[in-house]
Protein backbone atom coordinates (compact mmCIF):
# COMPACT_ATOMS: atom_id res chain seq x y z
CA UNK A 1 0.00 0.00 0.00
CA UNK A 2 1.33 3.37 -0.57
CA UNK A 3 1.62 6.12 1.65
CA UNK A 4 -0.62 8.34 -0.14
CA UNK A 5 -3.20 5.60 0.11
CA UNK A 6 -2.46 4.52 3.39
CA UNK A 7 -3.12 7.97 4.62
CA UNK A 8 -6.22 8.37 2.58
CA UNK A 9 -7.23 5.04 5.27
CA UNK A 10 -6.71 6.85 8.42
CA UNK A 11 -8.65 9.71 7.31
CA UNK A 12 -11.60 7.68 6.24
CA UNK A 13 -11.21 5.80 9.49
CA UNK A 14 -10.80 9.10 11.84
CA UNK A 15 -13.39 10.85 10.09
CA UNK A 16 -15.44 7.39 10.34
CA UNK A 17 -15.08 7.74 14.42
CA UNK A 18 -15.78 10.91 14.98
CA UNK A 19 -19.12 10.92 13.31
CA UNK A 20 -19.72 7.12 15.16
CA UNK A 21 -18.78 8.96 18.66
CA UNK A 22 -21.05 12.32 17.73
CA UNK A 23 -24.30 9.89 17.36
CA UNK A 24 -23.01 8.05 20.33
CA UNK A 25 -23.13 11.28 22.27
CA UNK A 26 -26.49 12.98 20.11
CA UNK A 27 -28.30 9.64 21.51
CA UNK A 28 -26.98 9.73 24.88
CA UNK A 29 -28.12 13.23 25.31
CA UNK A 30 -31.66 12.53 23.39
CA UNK A 31 -32.31 9.60 26.07
CA UNK A 32 -31.66 11.69 29.43
CA UNK A 33 -33.71 14.53 27.90
CA UNK A 34 -36.51 11.97 26.58
CA UNK A 35 -39.49 12.27 29.08
CA UNK A 36 -42.24 9.80 29.07
CA UNK A 37 -46.52 10.44 29.83
CA UNK A 38 -47.78 8.76 32.43
CA UNK A 39 -51.47 8.99 33.77
CA UNK A 40 -52.46 8.31 37.75
CA UNK A 41 -53.72 4.35 37.46
CA UNK A 42 -50.43 3.71 35.53
CA UNK A 43 -48.08 5.77 38.34
CA UNK A 44 -50.40 3.60 41.00
CA UNK A 45 -49.41 0.09 38.91
CA UNK A 46 -45.56 1.06 39.59
CA UNK A 47 -44.95 1.98 35.43
CA UNK A 48 -43.91 5.07 36.25
CA UNK A 49 -40.06 5.44 37.47
CA UNK A 50 -39.31 6.73 40.75
CA UNK A 51 -36.51 9.75 40.38
CA UNK A 52 -36.42 10.03 37.05
CA UNK A 53 -38.41 13.33 35.20
CA UNK A 54 -41.46 12.11 33.85
CA UNK A 55 -45.14 13.73 32.51
CA UNK A 56 -48.57 12.97 34.91
CA UNK A 57 -51.57 14.28 33.66
CA UNK A 58 -55.86 14.36 34.60
CA UNK A 59 -58.21 15.99 36.08
CA UNK A 60 -57.46 18.01 39.43
CA UNK A 61 -59.67 16.48 42.09
CA UNK A 62 -62.94 18.69 43.06
CA UNK A 63 -61.88 19.22 47.09
CA UNK A 64 -58.55 18.37 47.12
CA UNK A 65 -56.22 21.56 46.26
CA UNK A 66 -54.37 22.21 49.81
CA UNK A 67 -51.87 25.46 50.34
CA UNK A 68 -49.36 25.35 52.75
CA UNK A 69 -48.61 27.88 55.22
CA UNK A 70 -45.47 29.33 53.42
CA UNK A 71 -47.85 30.31 50.28
CA UNK A 72 -46.15 28.78 47.34
CA UNK A 73 -46.61 25.20 48.30
CA UNK A 74 -49.80 23.32 47.21
CA UNK A 75 -50.63 19.75 46.89
CA UNK A 76 -53.57 18.30 45.77
CA UNK A 77 -55.00 15.17 43.36
CA UNK A 78 -55.36 13.95 40.13
CA UNK A 79 -57.81 11.52 38.39
CA UNK A 80 -57.90 9.49 35.57
CA UNK A 81 -61.02 8.58 36.67
CA UNK A 82 -59.50 5.10 37.91
CA UNK A 83 -57.05 6.47 40.26
CA UNK A 84 -56.00 9.20 42.19
CA UNK A 85 -52.37 10.45 43.03
CA UNK A 86 -50.87 13.44 45.07
CA UNK A 87 -49.14 16.18 43.42
CA UNK A 88 -46.83 18.50 45.29
CA UNK A 89 -45.78 21.93 43.45
CA UNK A 90 -44.13 24.88 44.87
CA UNK A 91 -44.57 28.08 42.85
CA UNK A 92 -47.02 30.14 41.08
CA UNK A 93 -49.66 27.70 39.46
CA UNK A 94 -51.16 29.14 35.95
CA UNK A 95 -54.10 31.35 35.94
CA UNK A 96 -56.24 28.44 34.55
CA UNK A 97 -55.49 26.26 37.04
CA UNK A 98 -58.56 25.08 38.96
CA UNK A 99 -60.44 21.88 40.34
CA UNK A 100 -62.03 19.57 37.59
CA UNK A 101 -59.90 21.24 35.18
CA UNK A 102 -56.99 18.70 32.89
CA UNK A 103 -53.85 19.49 33.83
CA UNK A 104 -50.34 17.75 32.66
CA UNK A 105 -47.53 18.43 35.90
CA UNK A 106 -43.72 17.66 34.89
CA UNK A 107 -41.39 16.40 37.67
CA UNK A 108 -40.16 13.39 39.56
CA UNK A 109 -42.21 10.37 41.31
CA UNK A 110 -40.98 10.06 45.00
CA UNK A 111 -40.22 6.82 46.98
CA UNK A 112 -44.07 7.42 49.15
CA UNK A 113 -45.64 8.23 45.53
CA UNK A 114 -45.77 11.42 45.75
CA UNK A 115 -45.44 13.44 42.93
CA UNK A 116 -42.80 16.06 42.93
CA UNK A 117 -44.06 18.91 40.11
CA UNK A 118 -41.22 21.66 39.08
CA UNK A 119 -43.71 22.63 36.43
CA UNK A 120 -47.65 22.32 36.00
CA UNK A 121 -49.41 23.51 32.63
CA UNK A 122 -53.43 23.71 32.69
CA UNK A 123 -55.35 24.32 30.00
CA UNK A 124 -55.73 27.63 27.93
CA UNK A 125 -59.47 27.46 26.84
CA UNK A 126 -62.84 25.85 27.68
CA UNK A 127 -62.97 23.59 24.91
CA UNK A 128 -59.41 22.61 25.01
CA UNK A 129 -57.84 19.56 26.66
CA UNK A 130 -54.08 18.23 26.58
CA UNK A 131 -54.47 15.41 24.48
CA UNK A 132 -52.62 13.20 26.48
CA UNK A 133 -54.68 13.67 29.17
CA UNK A 134 -57.58 13.31 26.52
CA UNK A 135 -56.66 10.28 25.33
CA UNK A 136 -55.88 8.69 28.98
CA UNK A 137 -59.01 9.51 30.23
CA UNK A 138 -60.80 7.90 27.42
CA UNK A 139 -58.58 4.72 27.65
CA UNK A 140 -59.72 4.67 31.34
CA UNK A 141 -63.01 5.13 30.71
CA UNK A 142 -63.03 1.99 28.24
CA UNK A 143 -60.79 0.16 30.93
CA UNK A 144 -63.35 0.50 33.45
CA UNK A 145 -66.49 -0.11 31.25
CA UNK A 146 -65.09 -3.14 30.18
CA UNK A 147 -64.66 -4.32 33.66
CA UNK A 148 -68.05 -3.78 34.89
CA UNK A 149 -67.12 -0.91 37.17
CA UNK A 150 -69.70 1.84 37.07
CA UNK A 151 -68.18 5.14 36.30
Amino acid sequence: MTPKRRNRVILIVLVLAGVGVAVGFALKAFNENLMFFYQPSQVIAGEAPAGRLIRVGGLVTNGSVERQPDGLTVQFAITDNVDTITVQYTGILPDLFREGQGIIARGRLGDDRLFIAEEVLAKHDENYMPPEVADALKASQEAGAGTGNAQ
